[in-house]
């Protein structure tokens, strides 16, 4: 044992090089095959259709956009911590296995082996990434946009919609009920392209845009760039805001913003017009749940039961009051690793004023949160 963890402490670095390929690798695979799901509905799980290298290939396009809006984002962050000598790794991808609606991966890290010292340098590293990924992903985005197919495109791809012609949108969608589709969701970014970018003619329906692999792929990016530029904790905005406003400020603002996120999340999941034995049942637990988000707040115990109990009695007033306004359920998950991750910052070594040119990077990262957070993604 002795032997093999010496043997291990001597080639770590190599290991870790083999674990970084062996991981980008898979995450290649991984989402070549979702695009390929996504765009053409090739899947592995088909089993009337022999899964062909060329099913595989015509995920490629999603792949590649995708990875390069990620690899972007994980080597702003990697380039400007190298910059400031601060000890760091390489991305570690994390592939996701090609189940059916997979995207391939959640996303990539990259570990700090050090505390970074000064708010500067947090604020440095933390804004790099959104911003080169969104560079990448806008110019993504303004190229497919730009290079729509005409319709025959998705006629190629649902045949059964030729026979309605141009018309086929009102029949599919509008009286269709009970057929299962994926409708994307906008944001302020995805409407200027669509409003004053791309070709109104050419310009394919929200429940189609899946089809469209550089669509898809920048959209995504936008939604992920967005739930990274959230001001809370340790995520890019958190590390923002932080450097923007200090500790205390941040501390409150974050906890406003979380607090937001959780009452949206949660909107319409239980509700008045429910049976009251479910009600009995699902009330208690997702009581529980709040309460186990809400303790990345730091609060005792007592204010954070109260503060669970309130927020749902909030949630279902409001669904008593306006039964037609939901939130978006899947950011409950989201919201409570970043709680269990904690809401607050912690203080920096040493605290340096921004310049002006990182306080107008900061609002500009606050405006692309803004712009390209989406409040119901799919």
């Amino acid at each position: 044992m002795s032997y093999f963890k010496n043997w291990v402490s001597k080639y770590r670095k190599q290991l870790n090089g083999l674990l970084q390929t062996i991981l980008f690798i898979l995450t290649c695979i991984a989402t070549t095959l979702a695009g390929a799901e996504w765009t053409f509905g090739y899947s592995l799980y088909n089993t009337n259709v022999e899964y062909t290298w060329e099913m595989f290939c015509s995920g490629l396009p999603f792949s590649i956009s995708f990875l390069s809006i990620l690899t972007a984002h994980e080597f702003g962050h990697y380039f400007v911590a190298k910059f400031y000598r601060v000890k760091t790794s390489l991305p570690y991808y994390i592939p996701l296995p090609p189940f059916p609606l997979s995207l391939g991966t959640m996303g990539a890290i990259i570990r700090l082996r050090q505390r970074v010292p000064t708010n500067i340098q947090n604020f440095d590293i933390g804004i790099a990434g959104p911003l080169a990924g969104f560079v990448v992903a806008i110019g993504i985005l303004w190229y497919g946009f730009t290079h729509l197919p005409d319709e025959s495109y998705i006629f190629s791809i649902h045949p059964e919609y030729a026979i309605y012609g141009s018309d086929f949108a009102k029949h599919v969608y509008e009286n269709n009920p009970e057929a299962v589709m994926i409708k994307v969701g906008d944001n302020l970014l995805f409407y200027f392209f669509k409003h004053f970018v791309a070709d109104s003619a050419s310009l394919p329906n929200s429940y189609e845009i899946m089809h469209y692999p550089l669509l898809f792929a920048g959209f995504l990016a936008l939604v992920f760039t967005s739930l990274n530029l959230l001001p809370i904790g340790q995520l890019d905005g958190g590390h923002v805001l932080y450097g923007l406003v200090g500790y205390k400020r941040h501390k409150t603002i974050a906890s406003i913003v979380y607090l937001l996120l959780l009452f949206y999340a949660g909107l319409g999941l239980l509700t008045p017009t429910m049976p009251l034995e479910d009600l009995v049942l699902y009330i208690g637990l997702y009581v529980f749940f709040l309460y186990l988000c809400l303790q990345g707040l730091k609060l005792e115990r007592q204010t954070t039961i109260m503060l669970a109990c309130l927020l749902f009695a909030l949630q279902f007033l409001t669904s008593y009051l306006f039964p037609t306004v939901i939130g978006y359920p899947g950011w409950l998950l989201f919201a409570f690793f970043i709680g269990r991750m904690g809401i607050a910052h912690p203080p920096s070594l040493i605290e340096i004023p921004l310049n002006l040119t990182r306080k107008i990077l900061g609002w500009i990262a606050l405006i692309i949160f803004i712009a390209s957070f989406t409040p119901a993604p799919l």
